[in-house]
């Protein structure tokens, strides 16, 4: 098969949609080396910032453009021009007439929150978005949801049959399974002036995520620190405000800027992982708690459960007083944690890479068998 991608988040976007399209395109290389595998993308990356197999430029198929719409329509004459089998759109949308090349497509739709939540996005955003993500469910041959949870907002939202749509999971970094020694614990400890007992929270820092419901809960819960790790918005001083008209500044602690490598060591270091968002398209950051051996509360309400499975902790996202009294019992009962680190390992086994890839595979293989 030949398989085209838009690359360009690949190679350039170092958050979700980018961590995604670089986690489907290097395990493709990896589990089904025989087929043929292009990335579309204006003009190579830096070399520093892009995986080692992505730097085999028999792999890219380049356009040396400035066009702002390439991506949305000049991009179909270069899929044509490769002889492409199967386009894959890995982030929300498909070019502009795609549908008339005679080419197989797919696209993954993450979520559809901008419909679910929509003053959480400004006008124009949400317009854009969802102008391309209804024109793609509509044109796509099939279509890969990130969840089920995602899979029921496209039926709902834009009355796709569900017959078309494929749910295909995402793992995780892998070194979010790798134990961190002692002394990586120590220097991350260090770095950032971590407390001894701490929960934790990784995510940006915006009210969708909804960390403030977590520093509420912390007036319960004495001798508990609480870190929060990602990127500010607005949102985080209306959190650092509300910490200190409420005398808990001492125990909240946002930090920015983390890299990847120091996650998995903050997150073995900590007692508990939170995360109260009142709406994802899947929950990665779970799966890397579980991954990493932490036992996780999750928020009910969108797709948590999928990610967390039966062994994690659900609260109301809108409930602090509910999530005060589970993380106090976590906190009493190791046996409990024990437990569900235990049977958090055994869940987050089926987002492995190999079986991710394999779920994916198996779409591509149905399309081209209609070729």
């Amino acid at each position: 098969m030949r398989i085209g991608f838009d690359a360009k988040r690949a190679v350039s976007n170092f958050t979700g949609l980018g961590n995604y399209s670089r986690f489907v395109i290097s395990n493709l290389m990896k589990y089904y080396p025989d087929n043929i595998y292009k990335l579309f993308i204006p003009k190579l990356p830096d070399e520093s910032k892009i995986n080692d197999k992505h730097k085999d430029e028999a792999v890219y198929s380049l356009k040396h453009t400035h066009k702002p719409f390439w991506r949305t329509m000049g991009i179909v004459k270069d899929i044509k021009r490769e002889s492409i089998d199967i386009y894959h759109g890995l982030s929300n949308e498909l070019p502009f007439k795609v549908n008339k090349t005679g080419v197989k497509t797919i696209v993954t739709i993450h979520d559809l929150i901008f419909l679910r939540y929509p003053e959480f996005y400004s006008l124009f955003d949400r317009t854009i978005y969802n102008v391309k993500a209804r024109y793609a469910c509509k044109v796509a041959d099939r279509i890969i949801a990130v969840s089920e949870c995602t899979k029921r907002d496209i039926v709902k939202f834009y009355d796709i049959d569900p017959a078309k749509i494929d749910v295909v999971y995402q793992g995780c970094f892998p070194v979010f399974k790798e134990c961190s020694e002692d002394q990586k614990k120590k220097e991350v400890k260090k770095k950032y002036i971590l407390p001894d007992n701490f929960l934790l929270s990784i995510g940006s820092i915006e009210e969708r995520k909804n960390i403030l419901l977590i520093v509420k809960a912390l007036k319960q819960i004495p001798d508990i620190h609480f870190v929060a790790i990602g990127k500010q918005r607005e949102y985080a001083q209306h959190v650092i405000n509300y910490a200190a008209e409420n005398g808990l500044s001492d125990r909240v602690h946002i930090i920015s800027n983390v890299p990847l490598t120091d996650l998995p060591a903050i997150l073995q270091s900590s007692k508990i992982f939170i995360y109260p968002s009142l709406y994802e398209g899947f929950g990665i950051p779970i799966i890397e708690a579980q991954s990493s051996g932490v036992p996780v509360i999750g928020a009910t309400g969108s797709c948590l459960e999928e990610s967390g499975g039966p062994h994690t902790i659900y609260v109301d996202p809108r409930n602090e007083n509910e999530l005060a009294q589970q993380i106090k019992r976590l906190l009493a009962d190791d046996q409990l944690r024990k437990e569900m680190v235990t049977k958090g390992y055994k869940y987050v086994e089926r987002f492995s890479d190999e079986n991710c890839t394999s779920s994916l595979m198996k779409v591509y293989e149905k399309l081209y068998a209609e070729l």
